[in-house]
């Protein structure tokens, strides 16, 4: 693993790191993390990064702005910010690195990465899910599941107007322009429209995102996979079920790889 050096096209440095490949390279992978977290999601996509190393992929970590080393500030973080960001790490990867090219998306990763699609049409080659937040209005701004009333009820969406910002499970501040994004942005469409092939990995037990509009969504699209990880809350919450979710997409990723 070694470091790489990434600055995105606003200026912002993404702190990012290098997973070569140890076999005959087949492609690289680039690897978008959820709100909250880091370019390890959890520890979960170190792991990932190593089996698909392992299989022949270069893959590419990196932390949004606002996250873990990267620059910038939680409060400045955006939905646009983040567009650019991994678009930036894409740009860079399909300069440098062996192709085909794909994303592994987890959680709010899926916004930015669902809303490229259009922008990078068949430059990507395949893109994995997992847990995907793909229907902002259901996720944020009018939620239906345990977390998201938890963190967006009525009374949270108040502290916007009074403090200014809304804190995600008391820590992470979401500030009012991002939340009005969650308005403007439509992550589910940009996929549904999309033709690039994909996989998507969810627990039926998610509390978090919502496991029906995934499913919805990757039943009524073409070139579309759906694994269920059974009995998994958000994040896939047991090393059995994290090992299943990473055995099937590094599977599903060399499949395709091989073929193309």
């Amino acid at each position: 693993m070694r470091t790489l050096d990434v600055v995105s096209a606003d200026g912002v440095f993404l702190d990012a790191v290098l997973h070569p490949a140890k076999a005959e390279p087949v492609g690289t992978v680039v690897q978008a993390h959820g709100i909250t977290v880091d370019k390890a999601e959890g520890g979960m996509f170190v792991r990932l990064a190593e089996t698909l190393s392992d299989r022949g992929f270069d893959v590419i970590r990196f932390s949004y702005r606002g996250h873990g080393k990267s620059g910038g500030t939680p409060p400045g973080v955006t939905v646009t910010g983040e567009i650019i960001d991994l678009q930036s790490v894409i740009e860079l990867a399909l300069e440098q690195r062996p192709e085909p090219l794909s994303v592994v998306a987890a959680s709010f990763g899926a916004v930015s990465s669902s809303l490229l699609l259009p922008v990078l049409g068949d430059r990507i080659d395949s893109l994995v899910l997992w847990n995907p937040v793909l229907d902002l209005e259901h996720t944020f701004l009018n939620p239906e599941l345990p977390w998201g009333l938890e963190n967006f009820n009525p009374e949270q969406q108040q502290r916007l107007h009074t403090d200014g910002r809304l804190l995600i499970d008391d820590e992470f501040p979401i500030s009012p322009i991002m939340w009005r994004e969650f308005g403007l942005y439509d992550p589910l469409g940009a996929y549904m429209a999309s033709s690039v092939p994909s996989l998507v990995v969810h627990g039926d037990q998610d509390s978090y995102v919502s496991y029906d509009i995934a499913r919805t969504a990757a039943t009524s699209r073409s070139d579309t996979d759906f694994h269920t990880v059974r009995g998994s809350d958000h994040g896939f919450d047991s090393t059995e079920r994290e090992n299943e979710a990473i055995r099937v997409s590094a599977d599903w990723l060399e499949t395709r790889a091989r073929r193309v």
